[in-house]
């Protein structure tokens, strides 16, 4: 039987390519979108594909639900992928709009996962990765929403696998940098809906350059920036290593944060971040 493995997130980028790329090479996939849309789409592309919002809780287990009958009750991998940004700078938060992003970038992954540990401590193995990102390892100015759920799961994920240490569950987190992706595009919808702009006290900065940058259309790639394959080879080691590594970085940036935060000071980092 090949082996199996529930991906979120699967519309496009990361979650597209990783999809796509484990069933080129003979692993059973789930691929899960938000969007019924979406998943039809993926079904004209030969992948299986189902309905999962991590914002719905009856969504997750139904999903989940309707793997576990096609594999007989198990689940060989979870690799948490799905994710969105909202811009906007801290001071202009809404409660509500901090509530929507942690219940889809926080609260949902970790919802999954405690349904499918079950299953892979009944079948005496599994492998959980989380997809993180550079800005889980330091803050961007205008992405505090997104940099707290990436702290807050990096965490979580960190204190999941000290208690999962002397089992045969391999938990990981792959932290990409700047990743060809549309996420961009998709947070202008959150970035319109909770973000009073024209009232913040930090209109200059909108205008100046978070609203430019969010709506470019002819963009030059990030620093550093690599193609969704980048993380998906990650994401494989993660899967078929026998001693798969806790964290797995993605592009150079992502290695130069990590770097700094051990080198630099908190006020020597903020010098150097602050000026992105």
């Amino acid at each position: 039987m090949p082996q199996s493995i529930l991906i979120t997130g699967c519309s496009s980028g990361i979650g597209y390519d990783a999809a796509h790329t484990l069933h080129k090479q003979g692993w059973q996939v789930f691929a899960t979108c938000r969007q019924q849309v979406d998943c039809d789409r993926l079904r004209t592309e030969g992948l299986n594909s189902l309905v999962l919002d991590y914002a719905d809780e009856a969504s997750i287990k139904q999903a989940l639900a309707q793997v576990l009958d096609q594999t007989g009750g198990t689940l060989d991998a979870l690799y948490n992928n799905g994710a969105f940004a909202q811009p906007g700078l801290v001071q202009d938060y809404p409660r509500d709009a901090l509530r929507a992003i942690f219940e889809v970038n926080l609260f949902g992954y970790f919802d999954l996962i405690n349904q499918v540990l079950p299953v892979m401590f009944k079948q005496g193995h599994g492998r959980i990765i989380n997809c993180s990102s550079v800005l889980g390892l330091g803050a961007l100015r205008a992405r505090g929403a997104y940099n707290s759920t990436k702290f807050a799961m990096e965490g979580l994920t960190d204190t999941l696998r000290l208690e999962l240490r002397k089992t045969p569950i391999h938990i990981c987190l792959i932290e990409p940098g700047p990743i060809t992706t549309d996420i961009r595009t998709k947070a202008q919808p959150h970035f319109e809906k909770w973000i009073d702009w024209e009232k913040s006290q930090g209109r200059l900065f909108y205008e100046k350059q978070l609203i430019p940058r969010l709506y470019a259309t002819n963009t030059t790639p990030d620093f550093g920036e690599l193609p969704a394959s980048a993380v998906t080879k990650k994401l494989i080691h993660a899967l078929t290593s026998n001693r798969p590594k806790p964290r797995y970085y993605v592009t150079v940036p992502t290695y130069m944060v990590g770097i700094m935060k051990r080198l630099l000071s908190t006020r020597a980092l903020d010098r150097v971040l602050g000026r992105m």
